[in-house]
């Protein structure tokens, strides 16, 4: 059993491994590798586990501690000395990165352990608006861990683009379409009827994401108190996580549900259901995206689609075609379009998310993501 190679997978979020790496997972085991999955514990694991991928005897779960938003040089020492005692106990024959503090402190602990690393840049977030001192510090991070990385997966062409200019990347590196879509997990959904927004069935929008204001929550509130002033035959709904740092937003959606502007779905299991009963999917993050999984999720649904010119939104649009782009902060650009998309009759709405669906199907897939990982590890093995 211990003869055969240990692919070590390490991210900050349990919904990055379900969500996102689930079939990634499936064909490490498939492969007939070992894996070991370093990340906080989180309901998702719950699911794995009732589905045996938690109990099978080729599988080592790792539960750190990982502050993911926060700067504490202490807390993150702490996690670096985990990684590296981790590393060390189990010695992995190539170990895959996802999000900023693995990226960062596998790469370091692993060079130093001669284990070769599979990075995936999944965006640089906030980094990118930080102070010029606080970036550069960062950013430098990036760079000692990604130049000793055997390969980088970037998720678009910008973030590629400012890594190798800035010389963040000194070897191998690959463009892969995000994390993929899984679209016989997120079939076409039969689309609802609706009306104009004004009379006879109602328009539902949804915002699906964590609460965050760089993903551009305060953005859609404002259309969404816009538009249903003029249209009151609409919906608007927000789900996702609220971020500790965000906790304002609690008291201002409560008041919003109140007032029937918003509805706050909270953070939900399988958003598939919510998905179905939408029209159209709002997007209108400014957030530093590798690639958006909610708009290939819901274009893989037959959703209409408005989002940003934001890398890691625009790649999943087609603007006229399957949804609309307006540029990210332009809260009246992005009014403008939701009442664009309600002068469309329903047949056009529908059409044009068919439309998303074929283009995220054959651009987006996830079988692409999951055999440019089974490439480089069967290279690097």
């Amino acid at each position: 059993m211990n003869d055969r190679p240990l692919i070590a997978l390490f991210t900050n979020n349990d919904d990055d491994v379900y969500c996102f790496r689930l079939e990634l997972v499936r064909a490490i085991l498939g492969a007939g590798y070992r894996l070991l999955i370093s990340c906080p514990d989180g309901p998702k694991f719950e699911v794995m586990e009732r589905e045996g991928l938690k109990k099978r005897v080729d599988f080592i779960y790792d539960d750190p501690d990982i502050d993911r938003r926060g700067t504490g040089v202490r807390r993150d020492l702490k996690l670096l000395r985990h990684y590296r005692r981790l590393l060390k106990e189990h010695r992995p024959d190539v170990a895959l990165t996802y999000t900023a503090k693995p990226n960062v402190y596998v790469g370091i602990a692993a060079k130093r352990l001669g284990v070769p690393v599979i990075s995936n840049v999944t965006g640089f977030g906030s980094v990118l608006k930080e102070g010029r001192l606080k970036r550069a510090v960062i950013m430098r991070l990036f760079r000692y861990a990604f130049r000793r990385s055997a390969c980088v997966m970037f998720q678009n062409g910008t973030n590629m683009e400012l890594a190798e200019k800035s010389g963040m990347v000194k070897g191998r590196s690959r463009l892969i379409p995000g994390s993929g879509v899984n679209v016989d997990r997120f079939p076409l959904a039969p689309y609802p009827e609706s009306g104009d927004g004004r009379t006879g069935g109602t328009v539902v929008f949804n915002y699906i994401g964590r609460i965050l204001a760089e993903k551009g929550v305060d953005d859609y509130i404002a259309a969404a108190r816009a538009i249903r002033a003029k249209y009151p035959a609409t919906e608007f709904n927000m789900l996702g996580f609220i971020e500790p740092t965000e906790a304002r937003y609690e008291k201002e959606l409560a008041v919003l549900g109140e007032e029937g502007i918003v509805i706050y779905r909270g953070s939900q299991k399988d958003v598939r259901p919510f998905i179905a009963r939408s029209h159209c999917l709002i997007h209108p993050s400014v957030y530093g995206e590798g690639m958006s999984n909610v708009l290939l999720e819901n274009a893989s649904s037959g959703r209409f689609l408005i989002t940003t010119d934001n890398p890691g939104c625009r790649e999943a649009v087609r603007d006229g075609g399957t949804g609309y782009i307006y540029h990210g902060g332009d809260r009246e650009a992005l009014i403008a379009c939701v009442e664009r998309f309600l002068a469309l009759d329903n047949g056009t709405r529908r059409a044009m998310g068919e439309a998303g669906r074929g283009f995220v199907k054959e651009n987006f897939s996830r079988d692409t993501v999951v055999s440019a990982y089974l490439e480089e590890i069967e290279r690097l093995l």
